[in-house]
This record gives structure tokens, sequence and C-alpha cells, in this order.
């Protein structure tokens, strides 16, 4: 099939709307696919920001957890005493009050010692982060009935006396030979020599 130039006069109207269509549908088919990329990307990018958003609501509910872990701790912590300056008048009267309900007296009488506050730097190393770790040492000679009397002691002064004792060591030295059934616990059997010392905690930021 041919056309003249005489045929084309009758369809140019035609072909110029089939082109305009032709022109205006790949445009159109062009937009969408930009339209389509940029919903994409938008989707993603919602996404992203719903994922950062979940993140940064756990990490703040789990600060106000662990803040409230820890306002309970430092609490704690005041009401023992452990967090200031050292207690060493609470020491030295609990120690006395526990003396005399367990009744360690012996030969050698009840001794003990408290040394001045010093520097802490426990093993291995312990992050403390704004408090300062510092120890009182304290050395206990005394004189027992038996061993449980020694674990009875110590479990007091951890319960009954405000404040974080750490115990280092005892030694126990049996002072009655061979003891009769007749007078095993009416007399001290055993002499205990311990040495630990008590813990206190101090911001560094608080005025000296």
């Amino acid at each position: 099939m041919t056309f003249s130039q005489s045929d084309f006069r009758h369809i140019r109207w035609s072909l110029l709307a089939f082109l305009l269509i032709l022109g205006v549908g790949s445009a159109t088919i062009l937009a969408s696919e930009s339209f389509v990329e940029q919903a994409q990307r938008d989707q993603k990018e919602a996404r992203r920001q719903m994922l950062e958003t979940r993140a940064r609501l756990a990490t703040a509910e789990a600060d106000r957890e662990n803040m409230r872990t820890y306002t309970l701790e430092y609490n704690a912590l005041l009401e023992r005493n452990v967090i200031g300056n050292d207690q060493r008048l609470d020491w030295v009267e609990g120690l006395d009050r526990i003396r005399q309900r367990h009744k360690v007296s012996g030969p050698i009488g009840f001794k003990y010692a408290i040394l001045p506050q010093k520097t802490y730097t426990p093993a291995p190393a312990l992050d403390s982060g704004n408090f300062e770790l510092n120890r009182s040492d304290m050395t206990l000679q005394f004189d027992l009935l038996h061993e449980e009397q020694l674990t009875a002691f110590l479990d007091s002064v951890r319960s009954e006396i405000k404040g974080w004792f750490m115990l280092d060591k005892c030694a126990l030295e049996r002072t009655v030979s061979a003891p009769s059934a007749d007078d095993y616990g009416a007399t001290e059997q055993v002499r205990a020599e311990c040495a630990g010392g008590w813990v206190t905690l101090r911001n560094r930021s608080a005025p000296k």
C-alpha cells in the first residue's frame, strides 16, 4: 500500500494526533516509573525512620528501667551508710554489742583495730564510675567456745552493723587440747584471728 502527497493531506491530522498521544503516553509511563521509584524510596525511608524510632524508644525504656534499678540500689547503699564518710563510731558500737551478745571474751579478751581509711583498689579492677572506693582495714582477735561461734559472730557483723564489711581471712588455733566431755563448751577452746575491712563509696563530685 502506497501513500501519495494528496493522501498525506487527508491523514496528517490523524497522524499528528497519534504522535501526540504516543508522546503523552510515553511521558506518562516515564512519570509513572519515576513516581513508583520515588514512592519506593519514600517507603524505604519511612521504614528506616520507624526502625530508628523503635530503637530509640527501646533504648529510652531500658534507660528508664536501669535508672529505676540504680536508684533503688543507690538508696539501699545510702541506707546502709556505704556511700559517704566512714562510720567508725557505728562500727565500734556495733562490734561491742555483738561481742556482749555472743559472750566473746577469753584470756586475751576481745581485741580489734580499725586502721585509717585509704583508697581501695580491688583485684580484678572494678569500674566504680563516679565513685571513689575507700577501705578501712580491720583486724580481730578473740577466743571462742567452738568454730561455729565464729560463723555466727561474722554473720551478725554483716547483718547488724550498717556498712559493707569484707572478710579477707580467718585463722583458727585450738587453745585447749583434748578437752573432757564435762568441761567442753564451758571454757574457750579456739582462738580466732581475722582480717578484713570496711568499704565505703564516695562521690567524686561531692564537696570535700
